[in-house]
């Protein structure tokens, strides 16, 4: 991976390889993109204040999640059918982040099952993303399955009532390949049109409520993604969730809401103390995961780049992407004075004089 020295190098090289209706997919936002944009953007308005005069002569990345030890701040996200990318899929992305030490949270929209991508990392921390189904059973039968694959967390989403209108999936007429298989979903997906098919399939009626049930039906710490306000974060936190992930879904969802980023300070301010709260979109640097880290984050999610990887050089590109971002941390540590990740706040950063909020 060596001609690959950051995450757009990456991209680059993986929009060569891949056919355009699955880089469009991965790629792509909803609406104008004005929310995908926005969420790199967000990070260049935080300023990173140092500290000189530190022994760094030791940094350290580690921190944990949700009691679990990792090596690094920064999880795999949960996104759909890595075997666009690449024949081996997850199981190549599973084996990456295991060798980097940190957890991979498996989509509902993967290639596999929970016992494949156990078997294919065994051991290592996996959290599984969940779609609510409106068929409860099949939905109940699922979360069984990902307990007994030893999975440490269940991740439910819940920005997706419907899905979000994605016109670079329009323009390239994008559509699933027949042999592309969808296990975890209690139908099979039409294929021409299975953003319709995925809106009739998810749950527009889920409610707080229905986080009670998940929590009756499995004993595996509850993660509620998709949270973008103070006001639901303290009511994931009522309902009884470990952890909350500020999101936008990568701005697939509903344009023209705030950047991820934007948004983290008033939930870890409104409830940082009760409940762990991670932060995805945008992160393309391991200056991303510190200002992140700053303004309250546990841990950042990475989707895309993660993609881009996958789609260049199958387990090995994973792992370099994972193995760039670990870099390129290290080093801000150490040139911020900040030797010990888990130990960033506020006063590491600052607004810069561009910001106009």
């Amino acid at each position: 991976m060596s001609e690959q020295i950051n995450v757009d190098d990456f991209e680059a090289a993986a929009r060569e390889r891949l056919e355009p209706g699955p880089y469009a997919y991965y790629a792509g936002g909803a609406g104008d993109e004005h929310t995908l944009r926005a969420n790199s953007a967000a990070f260049t308005r935080w300023e990173l204040r140092p500290r000189v005069l530190v022994d760094v002569s030791e940094v350290s990345t580690e921190t944990t999640v949700l009691g679990t030890q990792v090596a690094l701040p920064l999880l795999v996200a949960p996104t759909a059918f890595h075997r666009l990318a690449h024949p081996e899929g997850e199981l190549a992305t599973a084996r990456a982040a295991a060798t980097a030490g940190t957890v991979m949270c498996l989509s509902t929209l993967s290639s596999v099952s929970p016992a494949e991508l156990a078997s294919a990392a065994p051991g290592a921390p996996q959290w599984f993303q969940l779609y609510c189904s409106r068929d409860r059973g099949f939905t109940k039968e699922l979360v069984g399955v990902v307990g007994e694959a030893g999975f440490r967390a269940l991740v439910v989403t819940v920005d997706v009532p419907v899905a979000g209108r994605r016109e670079r999936d329009l323009r390239t007429a994008f559509v699933l390949p027949d042999d592309l298989p969808a296990p975890n979903l209690p139908v099979v997906l039409a294929r021409k049109d299975f953003h319709a098919a995925l809106s009739a399939i998810v749950d527009s009626t889920l409610t707080w409520r229905d986080l009670e049930w998940l929590r009756s039906i499995s004993p595996l710490p509850l993660v509620v993604k998709g949270v973008l306000t103070a006001e639901d974060a303290l009511l994931a936190a009522e309902h009884g969730a470990a952890g909350i992930v500020v999101s936008n879904h990568g701005g697939r969802q509903l344009d023209g809401v705030p950047a991820a980023l934007d948004v983290l300070p008033e939930v870890a301010e409104a409830v940082g103390e009760r409940v762990e709260v991670l932060v995805d979109g945008g992160i393309r640097r391991g200056t991303d995961v510190i200002k992140a880290l700053a303004l309250g984050a546990r841990a950042v999610l990475v989707g895309r780049p993660v993609l881009w990887g996958l789609a260049v050089g199958g387990e090995a590109g994973v792992r370099g992407v994972l193995e760039l971002l670990l870099a390129e941390l290290d080093t801000a540590l150490a040139l911020a004075g900040a030797p010990r990740a888990a130990e960033l706040d506020r006063s590491w950063i600052q607004r810069g004089p561009w910001a106009t909020c």
